[in-house]
């Protein structure tokens, strides 16, 4: 009797990391649907503290999911604060002229 050995498959370690990584994912994506959509059942069913908890998990989990993204967002956030600045000075520009000219326009119509 003599001992055969067996070989046993090579699996690429990158390849299993990959193939667990994406069911990791898809995983992670259907508990936030599932939770989100739970949290909008519950809601119109009338129970709003279930349904704002189930909601607000269902958010965490996706928000855990599209990393990237959100990372990309943050970057990208100051940026957006400076043009609703700048759009705010000039809305506040406007509405000072505007005063003005009704001061002015006020002022004429009552001589």
């Amino acid at each position: 009797m003599g001992v055969v050995p067996l070989s046993q498959p090579t699996i690429n370690s990158g390849t299993a990391l990959c193939a667990s990584e994406s069911e990791t994912r898809n995983f992670v994506r259907i508990a936030a649907a599932g939770t989100l959509l739970a949290g909008g059942v519950l809601l119109l069913a009338g129970q709003r503290r279930a349904g704002l908890v189930a909601a607000a998990s269902g958010t965490a989990l996706a928000l855990l999911d599209q990393q990237e993204t959100l990372h990309s967002w943050w970057s990208l956030l100051p940026g957006f604060i400076d043009d609703v600045q700048r759009v705010l000075g000039q809305v506040q520009g406007t509405v000072e002229d505007i005063a003005t000219k009704r001061e002015t326009l006020r002022q004429i119509l009552t001589n």
